[in-house]
């Protein structure tokens, strides 16, 4: 622990942390908080005097990238309006007796919520097979796309294996946003203000989305637990009306095989964010490779997420690969292979990408009218936010093809 508090109220506390057997390894000014050292790991609380040079947005973002909690004092209602906007707890007083610290301070976290609020958001997760099928750019445009009417979206990167939505819209992921709410929800820390402070907007065309950017160094996957992001994705239902989450591809479970039982694993936020999932979306890339690698994974997803409702969008899709009439090969073999009966097709649109890409912005803001943003739409119309009228639609579309061509031995 250390404190960063004032004059004689420093060491007050210090003293009388120390008779409650709670070890103080340091004692600064309010001012000079930033001189202490919360890289090393001795440090886990920082008692802090609240004030405009004391509570600021660099030592709140140190205190997330290094794990350590904050606990504020103050006095003055200047100082709680400015805890609150951090996101912190209620301060106590400066005057508080150490033993009331301490007992505040080392009561057990509030066990990790997994019961979902009556009025919930939804979470939607994209996942796709090995090969980079463009899960991560169809995670963007479906958040850009939700976003549209008013709608409260989070876009989340609990991609462990290779994150990619910061990179992807060119926001800044010193103070990784997911990785920070997961320690929090083990704390029990974990609202609708601490989400909204660690979230970076994204203002896009249509409405705003709040991103929890994804772990900047890949080994960094064990802050990745499952408990934990079950947390978080529950909490995010009370924050949001839809979190759309961009997961890894892997859903391997042989390192339960080889390894400890109790130990971290690679995959844990890939499985948790399929099982905690109102809708999958499954991204299937249009050429022969990725139609067979997503024949041989789909197995194992529908295993995996059980009767959750599974939309397939085939990415990326032209005739350069598959020859004539690219669609329709396609949807026979998902058909057969895959006993796939409902798929959306995404085209190929290089042009559209790349000026997304160079703008670090959604295609559904640089080009709204490019035939992959218009595919985005039309998917979100009919399968992740459909209207009744729209639903009806595409039954009877069904029916009619399922009349007009007729099943393969």
């Amino acid at each position: 622990m250390a404190l960063a508090v004032d004059g004689p109220h420093g060491d007050r506390l210090a003293t009388e942390l120390s008779i409650e057997g709670v070890r103080v390894g340091a004692v600064v000014r309010a001012a000079e908080v930033s001189r202490l050292r919360l890289d090393g790991g001795e440090i886990d609380v920082l008692v802090l005097q609240v004030g405009a040079s004391s509570l600021t947005a660099e030592v709140v973002a140190a205190c997330d990238a290094h794990g350590v909690r904050i606990a504020p004092l103050c006095d003055d209602e200047p100082g709680r309006r400015l805890a609150a906007r951090f996101g912190l707890t209620v301060p106590l007083r400066l005057a508080v007796e150490g033993w009331v610290l301490a007992d505040s301070l080392t009561a057990p976290a509030a066990p990790l919520a997994r019961a979902v609020p009556a009025a919930s958001g939804r979470v939607v997760s994209v996942w796709g097979p090995h090969g980079a099928p463009g899960r991560s750019t169809l995670a963007i445009e479906l958040a850009a796309e939700l976003s549209r009417g008013g709608r409260a979206v989070a876009l989340v990167d609990a991609d462990s294996h290779a994150p990619s939505i910061a990179l992807s819209l060119g926001l800044a992921d010193e103070g990784p946003g997911f990785a920070a709410a997961c320690r929090q929800a083990e704390r029990g820390g974990l609202d609708e203000a601490e989400l909204r402070r660690i979230s970076v907007p994204l203002r896009t065309a249509g409405g705003t989305v709040d991103v929890l950017t994804g772990i900047n160094r890949p080994g960094r996957w064990p802050e990745l637990s499952e408990a934990r992001v079950a947390a978080v994705l529950s909490a995010s239902r009370s924050w949001v009306d839809w979190v759309v989450v961009d997961v890894a591809a892997s859903l391997e479970r042989d390192e339960e095989v080889v390894s400890d039982l109790d130990g971290p694993r690679r995959n844990a936020a890939t499985l948790a964010t399929l099982r905690e999932s109102d809708l999958v979306v499954a991204v299937c890339a249009a050429d022969p490779v990725g139609v067979a690698r997503f024949v041989r994974a789909h197995a194992e997803l529908r295993a995996t997420v059980g009767s959750t409702p599974v939309a397939v969008m085939v990415n990326r899709l032209r005739a350069g690969t598959l020859g004539i009439d690219a669609r329709g090969q396609v949807r026979r073999t998902l058909e057969r292979f895959a006993g796939v009966e409902d798929m959306w097709f995404v085209p190929l649109d290089p042009r559209s990408a790349d000026a997304a890409m160079l703008a670090a912005r959604p295609v559904a803001d640089t080009a709204p009218r490019a035939p992959l943003a218009a595919a985005v739409r039309r998917f979100v119309g009919e399968a992740v936010a459909p209207a009744p009228a729209a639903q009806e639609r595409r039954r009877t579309a069904r029916r009619t093809l399922r009349a007009r061509v007729p099943r393969s031995a």
